[in-house]
């Protein structure tokens, strides 16, 4: 949190990569990853890859103390460098959005809508009250969680943004779809200059601890897991390359201290492993269908296997 008070907020980015850049676009995200944890006033930071069909995007979330850090950065020569470099990568532009944590209203999870609308000039009162009017009419759908509405913020967003969260995504897809809802928005198609829906599945609710506290965290089995699975290689290779031959071996250290350097060296490496990890196992972490959580976990013991069978022979 802010020291001085002030609520926390969240850059909401949402990005559509070419399928055959996915690879690429991991690897600068990574990088920038590396960027933004420098930059003053920066918090946290977590993406989330596309979870297709409901999400086709990357969510990408990066916490700051306050407004006027989060706009610092957006407004940065490091930011647009980083910009720059990952256009080509890319299917159409950006969904940039500044959220207040600490604003009223649900937050979203564990499946959303991310609606931005860009109203004409003069037109603000008139769509405040049609929103209000939607507003009314989708909390009595079916699944619907929660909703938040956030204005214009000048010189960093144009758009409003609405967040509607409900409990599955085919509650939320009925919604969007629904005769009620075409109906709303036809009556507001004089209001607006631009208007488009994002669906974001899962994962924002944890970045937002004291808004939200209707989902469990993630099991600590799973976390351990994940340590393991990183910890395991690390452990064994340093020993068998690093420790052994060269620390005990060439330099003469003795047994404790060449196992200190190792596990220091470990704990560094974990520091960036198990992130990196863990991102590309969210959907087995937070999983939205039953299926994913046994096909998480056999992964998980197929490569502790692979890993056994492959350190049996070195």
């Amino acid at each position: 949190m802010s020291t001085n008070g002030a609520a926390t907020v969240t850059i909401v980015t949402q990005t559509r990569v070419r399928p055959e850049s996915d690879a690429i676009f991991v690897q600068w995200q990574d990088e920038t990853s590396r960027v933004v944890a420098g930059f003053p006033g920066f918090l946290e930071q977590k993406a989330m890859p596309p979870s297709p069909p409901g999400q086709v995007d990357w969510v990408i979330l990066q916490r700051f103390v306050d407004g006027a850090s989060a706009q610092a950065w957006l407004h940065s020569d490091q930011r647009f460098a980083r910009v720059e470099q990952v256009m080509p990568l890319l299917i159409g532009s950006d969904d940039v959005h500044l959220v207040s944590d600490g604003g009223r209203g649900a937050l979203p999870s564990p499946v959303s809508a991310v609606i931005s609308s860009r109203i004409k000039p003069g037109k603000e009162a008139e769509y405040r009250r049609w929103e209000q009017r939607i507003a009314a009419a989708q909390s009595k759908a079916a699944g619907f969680q929660g909703y938040r509405l956030e204005p214009p913020v000048p010189g960093v967003q144009d758009d409003w943004l609405a967040i509607v969260r409900f409990d599955t995504e085919p509650h939320l897809q009925a919604w969007l779809d629904s005769p009620e809802r075409r109906k709303l928005l036809d009556e507001a198609g004089d209001l607006h200059q631009e208007f488009h829906a994002r669906i974001a599945r899962t994962g924002f609710d944890q970045w937002f601890p004291a808004a939200t506290g209707d989902r469990s965290p993630v099991a600590v089995w799973k976390q351990n897991m994940l340590v393991l699975l990183m910890l395991y290689p690390v452990v064994f290779l340093f020993g068998a390359f690093v420790q052994g031959p060269l620390l005990q071996g060439k330099a003469g250290l003795s047994f404790p201290v060449a196992l200190l350097i190792g596990n220091v060296v470990s704990v560094l490496l974990l520091n960036y492993l198990v992130p990196w990890t863990s991102l590309r196992f969210a959907w087995w972490l937070r999983p939205v269908e039953r299926y994913q959580e046994f096909a998480g976990t056999a992964l998980i013991v197929a490569l502790f296997g692979l890993m056994l069978l492959g350190f049996s022979r070195i």
